[in-house]
């Protein structure tokens, strides 16, 4: 009998490295966004920056694995085996999930879904259970942390409304103080802006990223909490002085140093607090099978009330591992590019209409019609030379030689919009955790993005419309998430309670023909996006010889396409081959 459960944890163990790599792929957005669009310092430099939040941030989330054991549904309440069954409906949900998500290059909660897994999984098994016994229906909330799951939602709508309005804020302000000429500005300001972006960003290390760290005493812990204003107090005073330091004798720009703390604390963050995410289940799983073989019972009656225990610790070499695993994918991934080239296309400071990635819609354009009126409103309110003065603040400056510039190059946003990006980010994840709310970091860096875009003016009159349903879209994917999660999980947790061994095996076979599939569609996208990009590559020309000879290339690459299809197209009439004649039609709008 027990040997079943074995082949269920080699199962979670297979799925938990897949789950890393998709999780990776969608939250690595999360800690890169504001380095890479930047283009402070170098790509390989932001890796490794990274890569070290990532391990150390996974050797400190052992504290946090609770969540999986006993965070979402009550284990007293369910047998080992049942327990077993929720753990693999979850890790099966979470996989294809995610992937999902992944390969459509939108950046969604891994959270949210891990949430909503567990307690459609839980739900299913709890129905099962009163309606085999003569429970009445109100005895579902002993079987589930209704508490948690209320939390969670009020979360959500909290942090979506507050990261859009305060990084808006925020970077308004610093755009005024700064504008865009950020060299001479920097000299003043930039040291009690590095004081209080610094002392933001390592206030967010101390509270959220340490928080549940094992090697933490408890008499520490009780100290961090009840000293965090001394605690900020002495950072903002010393990193001022640091900063100011840096700009006027060593004359570095402190901006740069701002979004490389900020990427490794957000990372740290990531590994630290969101690896229960993908590791929690199966480590929970494994700790459930050790209590199940101390105790010689059946497992369809041995109650699991000692996984919500406060004392079970999950095993370091499980987390090290994961952490290899999890940087190994970040430098790896190809979806988790796909997925920063999202937030990227939102978020970026000069674009046209035929650059964006999402359509506009009705809502979109409503609410952009709408935020006009209010500022052609408030036009009439505010003085004409303030409205002038605050105007060129943000005047870019004239850039010299465009013509010789590859767009690709470009940063996507200037530092100022980069560190406030970080700065905002960890304040208001470092309030929601002080407070016992479950923000996710997903959420939070994303809106915070969101809204100091719109406060730089990146979304002007004709790109607003795009960036608007853009946002949209990837909001309605969060909550989406959060119903697909629960509806998948509690069908998968049913299937697995009715179709036993035999439902397992089918499942797994199904996650990986799936996965296959995704990732050879991925890989052909890509490969068609690489090629369109090569043969419409536009290239600065300077000479009448250079514009024949680019013409004459690209007449001739078309013209070779057009005979390639049309023989295709005859032989496919021919031989009334209709999956051909499709596939000629893909390629012909192409």
């Amino acid at each position: 009998m027990e040997q079943i459960y074995i082949v269920m944890l080699i199962a979670l163990a297979v799925l938990a490295v897949i789950d890393l790599t998709v999780g990776v792929a969608n939250d690595a957005v999360n800690f890169l966004n504001s380095a890479i669009g930047s283009k402070a310092v170098t790509f390989k430099t932001i890796m490794i920056v990274a890569s070290l939040g990532i391990l150390v941030g996974a050797l400190f989330s052992g504290g946090m694995m609770e969540i999986a054991r006993s965070g979402i549904f009550n284990p007293r309440m369910f047998t080992f085996n049942d327990v077993m069954i929720i753990f693999l409906a979850v890790m099966i949900t979470d996989v294809l999930l995610l992937d999902v998500f992944n390969s459509l290059g939108l950046p969604t909660s891994t959270t949210v879904s891990i949430v909503f897994e567990l307690l459609g999984a839980a739900v299913c098994l709890a129905v099962v259970k009163i309606v085999g016994t003569t429970d009445g229906w109100n005895t579902l909330t002993e079987y589930i942390n209704t508490e948690k799951a209320t939390e969670i939602v009020a979360g959500i709508l909290i942090s979506v409304l507050l990261s859009f309005t305060i990084g808006m804020l925020v970077q308004y302000i610093s755009r005024l103080v700064f504008t865009f000429n950020v060299d001479k500005k920097l000299k003043t300001y930039g040291g009690l802006f590095g004081g209080i972006a610094i002392t933001a960003i390592t206030f967010f290390i101390l509270i959220k990223g340490l928080k549940g760290a094992s090697f933490l005493s408890e008499t520490t812990s009780y100290w961090i909490n009840h000293n965090q204003g001394t605690i900020v107090l002495i950072n903002l005073v010393f990193w001022t002085l640091f900063s100011q330091l840096l700009v006027q004798v060593f004359k570095i720009n402190v901006l740069k140093i701002i979004i490389v703390i900020g990427t490794f604390a957000l990372a740290l963050a990531f590994a630290g607090n969101d690896m229960v995410n993908f590791i929690g289940v199966p480590i929970a799983a494994f700790q459930s099978y050790e209590f199940f073989m101390a105790s010689g019972s059946n497992p369809n009656t041995f109650m699991m009330g000692k996984l919500a225990e406060e004392d079970v610790v999950a095993p370091f070499y499980f987390l090290l591992i994961a952490g290899a695993v999890m940087v190994y994918t970040l430098w790896t991934s190809k979806k988790a590019r796909t997925v920063i080239e999202t937030e990227m296309s939102l978020a970026r400071q000069d674009s046209d209409g035929e650059d964006e990635k999402f359509s506009p819609n009705l809502l979109s354009r409503g609410l952009v019609r709408g935020t006009v009126l209010i500022g052609m409103g408030l036009n009439f309110v505010i003085p004409k030379g303030l409205q002038s003065r605050m105007d060129r603040s943000f005047e870019k400056p004239k850039m010299v030689d465009t013509t010789k510039r590859d767009k690709k190059d470009e940063p996507a946003f200037d530092m100022v919009r980069a560190s406030v990006n970080l700065m905002v980010a960890s304040i208001l994840i470092s309030i929601g955790t002080s407070m016992k709310l479950p923000l996710s970091t997903t959420y939070v860096t994303f809106m915070v993005a969101m809204g100091t875009s719109f406060a730089d003016r990146a979304w002007d009159r004709d790109s607003a419309v795009y960036r608007v349903a853009g946002v949209f879209n990837v909001i309605g994917g969060w909550f989406v998430t959060a119903i697909v999660a629960f509806i998948a999980s509690f069908i998968t947790v049913y299937i697995l309670k009715i179709g036993e061994i035999y439902a397992l095996v089918a499942m797994l076979i199904l996650v990986g023909i799936l996965l296959y599939r995704s990732n050879k569609m991925h890989q052909k996208k890509m490969r068609e996006k690489l090629e369109q990009e090569t043969k419409l590559n536009n290239v600065d020309i300077g000479t009448i010889q250079g514009v024949a000879a680019e013409s004459s290339t690209q007449i001739a690459s078309v013209l070779t396409r057009v005979n390639d299809l049309y023989t295709i197209v005859i032989d496919a009439i021919a031989l009334q081959d209709i999956t051909q004649l499709k596939t000629s039609r893909k390629k012909l709008k192409n």
